[in-house]
C-alpha cells in the first residue's frame, strides 16, 4: 500500500527523534543501558507520522511492559519519533530517524549499550539499525523482512524474532529465514512462532507484551541472556513455539 502525498517535512524546532518514558538522572545515578522502541508504518508514505497513529498506539502496552519487567532506573525507556509514516525505498526514512535517536541519547547519557525493539516496519529498521556499535541486542516483533536484508552486520548482535503464524501483513517464513542467516553470520539469534498470532498482536496479546517484555529484561547488560525466558527450538532448527 502506497501513501505518499506531501513532501518530507523537516524536524519541527524543539521537536527530537527520542521521546523517554524513563531518564536517570540525579540520585538514580547514570544510565547503563537503554532500551528504544519502534512502532510499525508503511511501505511507502511521505504523510507525517503521528503520535494518535494506531502503530505507535499498538507499543504503548509494550512500553509499559518494559518498564515493569526492567525497574532498574538506571535503563533508559524510550520510544523513536518517526518523521513520516513509510520507509520510502532507499531514503529508509525510519532507519535514519534511529540513528537520530541513537545520537540524541548518546548526548543525553554518554554512550550506553541499546537493545531495540521493533514492530513490523520498525523491526525491519531495528534490524537494519544494528549496525551500530552500542546496538547490542534487538527484539524484532513481526518483522517487515524484505528478500535480501543484509545480516552480516548482525554478527555480534543477541536476536530474537517472534512473529505470530496468522500474519497476514508480513512473512513469518522469510522472519525465520532471516533468522537462520543471521545466526549462520556468527549472530547469537532465536526464533519463536507465536501460535494464533496476528499482526497487530492483539490475539494472545498478553503473551507478546510478557515474552517481549522478558525477552528484554534478559538482553541486558549483566542478564543470562533470552534462552532463558523463550521456548527451545524445534527439530532441526525450527522456531520455538509459544
Amino acid at each position: 500500500m502506497s501513501d505518499r502525498e506531501g513532501t518530507r517535512p523537516g524536524t519541527a524546532r524543539g521537536l527530537t527523534a527520542l521521546a523517554p518514558h524513563r531518564m536517570p538522572g540525579g540520585e538514580e545515578g547514570p544510565a547503563r543501558a537503554a532500551v528504544l522502541i519502534l512502532h510499525g508504518g508503511r511501505a511507502d508514505s511521505l504523510a507525517p507520522s503521528r503520535p494518535w497513529h494506531v502503530s505507535r498506539l499498538r507499543m504503548r502496552p509494550f512500553v509499559r511492559s518494559v518498564l515493569r519487567s526492567v525497574p532498574d532506573p538506571g535503563v533508559v525507556v524510550a520510544e523513536v519519533r518517526y518523521r513520516v509514516r513509510g520507509w520510502n525505498g532507499s531514503a529508509a526514512d525510519p532507519l535514519a530517524d534511529v540513528h537520530r535517536a541513537l545520537a540524541e541519547l548518546t548526548e543525553m547519557v554518554g554512550e550506553v549499550p541499546v537493545v531495540l525493539v521493533g514492530h513490523s516496519m520498525g523491526g525491519r529498521a531495528a534490524l537494519r539499525a544494528a549496525a551500530a556499535p552500542q546496538v547490542r541486542s534487538v527484539v524484532a516483533l513481526a518483522p517487515w523482512c524484505p528478500e535480501g536484508e543484509p545480516v552480516a552486520h548482525l554478527r555480534d548482535t543477541r536476536l530474537v524474532v517472534l512473529h505470530g503464524d496468522r500474519d497476514r501483513i508480513t512473512d513469518a517464513a522469510a522472519s525465520f529465514a532471516l533468522v537462520r542467516r543471521a545466526a549462520g553470520e556468527g549472530s547469537t539469534a532465536r526464533a519463536v512462532r507465536v501460535a494464533g498470532g496476528d499482526h497487530a498482536m492483539l490475539r494472545r496479546a498478553r503473551t507478546w507484551h510478557r515474552v517481549t517484555a522478558s525477552a528484554v529484561a534478559a538482553l541486558l547488560p549483566g542478564a543470562d541472556g533470552a534462552d532463558g525466558v523463550l521456548p527451545a527450538a524445534g527439530p532441526d532448527g525450527r522456531p520455538g513455539v509459544l
